[in-house]
């Protein structure tokens, strides 16, 4: 369990009855919309609705997020500040708020469930409404209409974004059971889901029911490392790279593939099909780094979700029936660009980090020097008050164990006394450890992307898909 993750305590159902998702009617492109100059037409695709969706979640990913991230690449020796990736397609903004009974900023399992069924729920709630009645999800119906399927993520692939496209569970902690959905529940006989890319392995080895085992023996391969999925050539494969999140990328080891890596995979598989495909793919840590207040990570993060933007976007060019769209299951942390009275955000501290603040907390947790683990995580010096601060908030994780009630706050401490160097050194500020409630970006581009324009609902990116894959 994610010591940051605010997890909902709700009385739930144990059982969730079967229903049908009915999508509301879009309003079609104006006519004027319609009428595309020949360059637009080619770099878009002519067709009436897009045979391919990649679909992009940064988790945590609010305004500020895309902003400091443009601080943070642009390059200094530039006249003016340089646009990311994201920039030259953005088309406007989602509203994310829940449908729940005692909270009205949602958490990523309700977003997650918006984003693949058009249904608003409550928070913790997967692939289910309000009701806690099993939605159809836009993976679901592209399955049906014959096309291949795919999920990758940074987090466990039974996390919230990941499951709320192929399991339906009223309580997101359930992650056995979505495991066990993702391999028992078919479409016209076939798995719903071709590629499955992310960490998690916890969920499928013996402890329930040897499920990597069951996906080989059904032809998919079984990969655990870059190398493995380089080699790797069949049309459905099973990746499990960490026993439960994949490290951030600024932490993780060469065998580690990133999350442009595992997109790409995916889209090698996936393309081979005629029909289409639908693919999720989720910048998850993003929203990790952001709950312990973690800039360091949360750059790191933002830097990983560019590249596998950037190259579905590409990949649109060269595939004009392709959409492509990017956007925020809600914003994390309440991150400024700078704080206090200072008008300035110093990017270059970040630059010189070697390591995020998870990584040297849970060193440090584990009974590594502090000292030793800060001076090979810091790319600066920090003060000796600093330096105390740690060794203190160390020394009180002492003795302290992961089911013991003070440690989850322990830890906390002990991270937030790791980072307020680097948050002073940035001049970063922070507002809170969860969720915060402001309308996210939106970006897109390619066939059908004039739908996602303005200030949309986040159960519109199902309806718009559903209406796309209607036949």
């Amino acid at each position: 369990m994610n010591m940051w993750k605010k997890i909902a305590t709700l009385s739930l159902a144990t059982s969730i009855a079967a229903s049908s998702i009915g999508t509301s009617s879009i309003s079609q492109a104006s006519s004027k919309e319609s009428a595309k100059n020949k360059d637009e037409v080619s770099y878009v695709g002519n067709t009436k609705n897009p045979k391919n969706v990649i679909f992009l979640v940064g988790d945590g990913m609010g305004p500020s997020y895309n902003a400091a991230y443009r601080y943070f690449a642009d390059d200094p020796n530039t006249k003016e500040m340089d646009k990311t990736a994201f920039d030259e397609h953005l088309v406007g903004t989602q509203r994310t708020n829940p449908n729940d009974p005692k909270e009205n900023v949602t958490d990523s399992a309700a977003g997650a469930t918006a984003f693949s069924s058009g249904h608003k729920t409550f928070n913790g709630a997967i692939g289910v409404d309000a009701n806690k009645q099993k939605v159809k999800t836009v993976l679901e119906q592209a399955k049906e209409n014959g096309k291949s399927t795919g999920l990758v993520s940074t987090a466990e692939i039974t996390d919230a974004t990941p499951a709320a496209y192929a399991s339906h569970v009223d309580d997101r902690d359930k992650k056995d059971e979505i495991a066990q959905q993702f391999y028992n529940d078919k479409i016209n006989g076939e798995h719903k889901v071709d590629v499955l890319l992310g960490g998690g392995s916890e969920y499928f080895g013996k402890d329930n029911g040897d499920l990597t085992k069951k996906f080989k023996k059904d032809g998919y391969d079984i990969v655990k490392n870059k190398n493995d999925l380089k080699n790797s050539k069949g049309d459905q494969v099973l990746g499990l790279f960490a026993k439960n999140d994949m490290p951030l990328n600024i932490d993780a080891p060469n065998k580690n593939p990133e999350l442009v890596d595992m997109e790409k995979s995916a889209l090698d598989r996936l393309s081979k099909n005629d029909k289409g495909f639908f693919l999720m793919v989720e910048g998850a840590s993003i929203d990790k780094a952001g709950h312990p207040n973690d800039v360091t990570g949360v750059m790191s993060e933002m830097g990983g979700f560019e590249k596998a933007f950037k190259h579905a976007t590409e990949y649109a060019k060269s595939n004009p029936d392709t959409l492509v769209v990017a956007t925020a299951d809600h914003s994390t942390g309440g991150m400024s660009i700078a704080k206090g009275e200072d008008y300035e955000w110093n990017p270059d501290a970040i630059h010189s980090m070697k390591h995020s603040g998870k990584y040297m907390t849970e060193q440090i947790a584990d009974g590594k020097n502090p000292e030793k683990v800060i001076n090979e995580g810091y790319g600066f010096d920090i003060s000796k008050d600093n330096m105390s601060d740690i060794k203190e908030e160390a020394e009180n994780m002492k003795g302290l164990k992961e089911d013991d009630s003070e440690y989850e706050d322990q830890l906390q401490k002990l991270q937030d006394a790791i980072q307020k160097p680097i948050n002073d050194k940035s001049n970063t500020g922070w507002t809170t450890y969860g969720h915060t409630g402001e309308d996210v970006n939106t970006y897109a581009m390619g066939q059908g992307s004039e739908k996602f324009k303005g200030n949309i609902d986040n159960t519109d990116n199902a309806k718009n898909i559903f209406e796309f894959f209607q036949q």
